[in-house]
């Protein structure tokens, strides 16, 4: 199974897993994992590149949670990849667990805490900019500062 057929079939995996893990808790929000299932099922299959068994690698696409509620989304992306198992995907919310109501960087794969709407935003801008080929090179920012005069 390939392209469309495959992404319906993982969105639909996606939202699944999202109301489990949820259920199991009693306590979550798997309406907003399930609101962007079939959006992360076609990124997740078709675009995202990332080694989990590395995940600090500099070659790995960085994704970051701006609606960082919507964790059961990540937890599901997590395991139809291959790296939770249905067992620890029922932790969520769970006192020892580290599948918590937000994502944090108690996990192996996610690089900073969400969950503040919009906050995703300037992490991302700054992960970016940090992995830019000028930030590597150590060679000074051409942006300036402007005072909004023209002297």
């Amino acid at each position: 199974m390939e392209g469309p057929a495959l992404w319906r079939e993982l969105g639909q995996q996606l939202r699944v897993d999202s109301i489990r893990c949820a259920a199991a808790a009693k306590s979550g929000h798997p309406t907003s994992g399930m609101s962007a299932a079939d959006l992360m099922a076609v990124f997740l299959a078709k675009y995202y590149r990332y080694d989990f068994d590395d995940p600090k690698s500099p070659a790995n696409d960085r994704l970051v949670f701006s609606k960082g509620h919507a964790s059961t989304l990540l937890y599901a992306m997590f395991r139809a990849a291959g790296v939770v198992s249905d067992e620890e995907l029922l932790t969520y919310r769970q006192f020892s667990s580290i599948y918590e109501g937000h994502p944090t960087p108690r996990i192996p794969w996610v690089d900073v805490a969400t969950g503040s709407l919009g906050q995703g935003l300037p992490y991302g801008v700054g992960m970016a900019t940090a992995r830019s080929p000028r930030a590597r090179s150590g060679r000074p920012s051409s942006t300036r500062p402007s005072t909004g005069s023209t002297t």
